[in-house]
């Protein structure tokens, strides 16, 4: 003999199924046949009965065991995520400007760039030379040479007034601690250069929320407002059923 199943289990058990997808409770109603417009206050509803919550962590149970996988697992990677430190994969810092160290605060050139500068002059002098037009007798080396962007501003500098300029420094992604490298989320290029892209640590935090549960307490306890009242006109109808 054939046990009949009434309609609403069968969209439970669908909502269910649904849910499983994103944990989206409107969206899953929304998949399992409910009305867009009562959508969020049913999943509210499904979501706070002892029976759908079973369902739901059976369902989720079942499949972390196809998967091979635990939830600690899992919560753990998320966690990991939402603690990494961004600043292991970019940093922003304040340094030094051209004129910090450079000679009376004059423009200061790295070796290389005081070679070409000097190549450039003789260059130049010679073509004025041989067009007979008047050209400086000696190369300027400004501020000389020694620049390194990586010293800290000088706080007397006339220039930048020791604030420096701000630079963007990536990090090398051999060097990055296991969590680093799951909040790394790989390189973005373009005609501008390059994004570092990195995974939601919102989102990371957001999901081990989800699945400890805390929403659900939320949906139980701390609705309010409009949803609170959708809520409890549902839970009016169904009784009236």
């Amino acid at each position: 003999m054939k046990t009949k199943i009434s309609s609403s289990h069968l969209r439970r058990a669908i909502f269910v199924r649904e849910y499983l997808i994103d944990l989206n409770g409107r969206q899953a109603a929304i998949r399992a046949g409910y009305s867009p417009d009562t959508a969020r206050a049913i999943a509210c509803e499904l979501l706070a009965t002892d029976a759908v919550r079973a369902d739901v962590q059976k369902a989720m149970a079942e499949r972390a065991a196809r998967l091979g996988i635990t939830a600690d697992q899992v919560l753990r990677k998320w966690w990991a995520i939402a603690n990494a430190d961004p600043a292991e994969l970019v940093e922003v810092r304040r340094v030094c400007c051209r004129y910090c160290y450079g000679k009376n605060h004059r423009y200061q050139r790295t070796p290389k760039e005081m070679a070409e500068a000097i190549a450039s002059f003789e260059r130049d002098k010679l073509k004025a030379e041989a067009q007979g037009q008047p050209f400086a007798a000696e190369f300027d080396p400004a501020g000389g040479t020694g620049f390194d962007p990586r010293k800290d501003p000088s706080p007397t500098c006339p220039e930048c007034f020791g604030e420096g300029e701000e630079q963007v420094f990536p990090k090398d992604t051999r060097d990055l601690s296991p969590a680093a490298r799951l909040l790394y989320a790989g390189v973005k290029k373009s005609e501008k250069g390059f994004e570092i892209k990195m995974q939601s640590q919102a989102a990371a935090l957001e999901n081990v929320a989800k699945h400890l549960g805390m929403f659900m307490v939320k949906v139980e306890h701390g609705v309010s407002g409009n949803l609170a009242d959708q809520l409890q006109a549902a839970r009016e109808r169904s009784s009236m059923r």
